[in-house]
């Protein structure tokens, strides 16, 4: 686990998290446990962006309501979302990059699709069921090689008023969750 920040207090930053990384990454996944463990508002980006049938929502609409979500004074949100991604970074007092190995990322679409495969993820908009398309798929694929030297270009310039983590495997992202810091209770 690579933090920005040390450990003490980590806890009172974390009132507005953003969650990013490949698909299959397990963002959804996390964001869903650390909601429940601090008790924070919840928003999924694809619900934001995503129309039933998987009709994409307005840009202007989606900006507009995503505005609005980041004003509010606690959230997690997932999703990545390049063009807006700067916008939420500027919001985040926390920001967790879920850096996980391609393979890894591949194998967590095609679990969840099957999954999902004849439904809709909690994490999603209701009436858009599980699928993998080849663009997700290639999307994914090369999402390591194209995406993260991005992310991890911004995240290097990011202020010391903003705590940074960055989980690379599935048992850094199980001890961050089981974390004293963060632990229920």
């Amino acid at each position: 686990m690579a933090h920005k920040l040390g450990m003490t207090h980590e806890k009172d930053l974390m009132k507005r998290i953003l969650i990013i990384g490949s698909g299959g990454a397990g963002k959804s996944t996390l964001a869903i446990k650390l909601a429940k463990n601090l008790s924070l508002p919840l928003v999924h980006l694809d619900c934001l962006f995503w129309k039933p049938g998987w009709v994409q929502r307005d840009k202007g609409e989606f900006r507009e309501t995503l505005e609005t979500v980041l004003e509010q004074p606690t959230w997690i949100i997932d999703g990545n979302f390049g063009s807006t991604m700067a916008r939420r970074f500027e919001y985040a007092d926390t920001i967790i990059f879920l850096n996980l190995p391609t393979l890894t990322c591949l194998y967590g679409i095609f679990s969840r699709y099957f999954q999902y495969r004849k439904q809709s993820r909690p994490d999603m908009t209701e009436g858009n069921n599980e699928r993998i398309d080849l663009e997700f798929f290639l999307y994914v694929l090369f999402y390591n090689r194209q995406r993260r030297p991005l992310i991890l270009s911004r995240l290097n310039k990011i202020g010391s008023d903003k705590k940074t983590i960055i989980l690379r495997s599935r048992k850094e992202i199980k001890a961050f969750l089981a974390s004293s810091l963060i632990a229920k209770g």
